[in-house]
């Protein structure tokens, strides 16, 4: 083994609840309750239903012992396709967690592991399940920078968030070390290295292959606990890997998510941003505005461009998101599905938005989401935003109250306002050492 495989290791089998810094634990539960309510609101849509229900088709077990109700579904799985079936659905409302440096997203796979997972393990203390929340968020950051330096093509989170999902697997089931190291081969070897940018160009229910993430760290895991072999992990292994992997245990990545405002592509936030902040600090309605131009990142600048003819389309489109922003005043999941996608002010609005690349916002990307605007008015008044990163990350982050606010506006719609609200005390209530995980599973998993 290397010394970086060791300290992975120790950090993923042994460091407890304990160890871990309060802020990490707090920060953890947060971010839970953001993903549930993603994951909540996600459910009734098309791509939700798909993948539960192809995961009740094709994904069973014939074991008790590895099955597990759907999350707000009940049909009985096995636990690699109840994460699957999660972690797909979340993961087609883009309005989960992530992380700037990995260009990529970890909460969409972390609760639906944890939850799979814990079914099988009542006794779970609710610091020692945000503990194991800590343990993916850490080692699946630091997976991505490493497959993201020694990889030339810019793939999707399920690369490389599937070995998060395999730690996470490890330390809620007692994984022996070499039991975990075998594991974490066999997640890499099959994590999907799929092209992010094609699905950019092309928008679908592919999104950011976490579905396929979730279920490969899970088949890991249990495929290691019986025998199978994997080749070494090189994101870990590799000594050319190794500096990404020396601040662990020191510094929190759990602590520097950032929290989505809206259901879109993180590389449009920016530009939403300013047309909000400028309409808001001018008192201004849409029909004033004659034409919104747009400085921006390449990779903002290559979002879909047109009026959108499905939700995949409309959560990777930035002149729709910044039409809607300015048209209705918020962008939530109605403005993104059903008859948001025919909405005939919105596709007025289109034409009068104009996005360019920037260069000194491309420089500043993947550490940050810049983009400027210029709205330019009926009246012959020109107005600027300035400089603008995408609120929500560490640098603007969204106060507590605000995250639970969004978790409230995108859950309670769904599940009724009292079970939402059981859901979000439960989740919350882990940072206390009297809490269980399972507090949770009566109102997310139990038939």
């Amino acid at each position: 083994m290397t010394g970086t495989l060791d300290r992975v290791t120790d950090f993923a089998l042994n460091l407890s609840a304990q160890d871990m810094p309060d802020s990490a634990k707090e920060a953890a539960a947060l971010m839970m309750l953001d993903t549930m309510g993603v994951l909540i609101a996600s459910g009734p849509m098309e791509a939700g239903v798909i993948a539960r229900d192809t995961a009740a088709l094709l994904y069973s077990s014939s074991d008790a012992a590895f099955s597990v109700p759907m999350m707000f579904d009940g049909r009985l799985v096995s636990m690699a396709g109840a994460a699957y079936a999660a972690a797909t659905q979340t993961d087609n409302l883009d309005g989960h967690d992530g992380y700037n440096p990995t260009k990529g997203h970890i909460g969409v796979v972390v609760l639906p592991a944890l939850l799979s997972l814990g079914k099988h393990c009542p006794d779970l203390s609710g610091p020692e399940a945000l503990a194991a929340v800590i343990t993916g968020y850490e080692i699946a950051g630091r997976a991505g920078l490493s497959l993201h330096a020694s990889a030339s093509d810019y793939h999707t989170s399920g690369a490389w968030n599937a070995l998060g999902v395999v730690a996470i697997a490890a330390r809620m089931r007692g994984h022996t070390p070499e039991q975990f190291r075998q594991a974490l081969g066999i997640a890499e070897y099959h994590g999907p290295r799929s092209q992010m940018m094609r699905e950019i160009a092309n928008p679908t229910m592919l999104h950011d292959g976490s579905g396929w993430g979730a279920m490969v760290g899970i088949s890991s895991a249990i495929l290691a606990e019986r025998g199978f072999t994997g080749a070494p992990a090189i994101t870990i292994e590799d000594g050319g890997v190794a500096s990404f992997w020396t601040d662990l245990g020191r510094f929190w990545q759990v602590e520097h998510q950032y929290v989505k405002p809206y259901p879109i592509c993180r590389w449009a936030h920016a530009a939403i941003d300013g047309v909000r902040a400028v309409m808001m600090a001018n008192d201004l309605t849409y029909d004033q505005i004659e034409t919104i131009h747009i400085n921006s990142f390449n990779e903002a600048a290559c979002l879909y461009s047109g009026m959108p003819e499905s939700t995949s389309q409309a959560q990777y489109s930035l002149p729709f998101a910044v039409a809607a922003q300015a048209v209705h005043g918020r962008i939530g999941v109605e403005q993104i599905s059903g008859a948001g996608l025919s909405d005939a002010v919105v596709a007025e609005m289109l034409p009068r938005i104009h996005v360019l690349e920037d260069q000194r916002h491309s420089v500043r990307f993947p550490q940050g989401r810049w983009a400027d605007v210029t709205l330019k008015l009926t009246d012959g008044r020109v107005l600027q935003s300035g400089d603008i990163n995408a609120r929500g990350g560490p640098e603007a982050p969204l106060s507590t109250a605000e995250v639970i606010a969004k978790y409230t506006e995108l859950a309670a719609p769904v599940v009724g306002s009292d079970r939402a609200d059981r859901i979000c005390a439960a989740i919350l209530g882990w940072v206390e050492p009297t809490s269980k995980m399972s507090d949770l599973l009566p109102f997310v998993i139990d038939p």
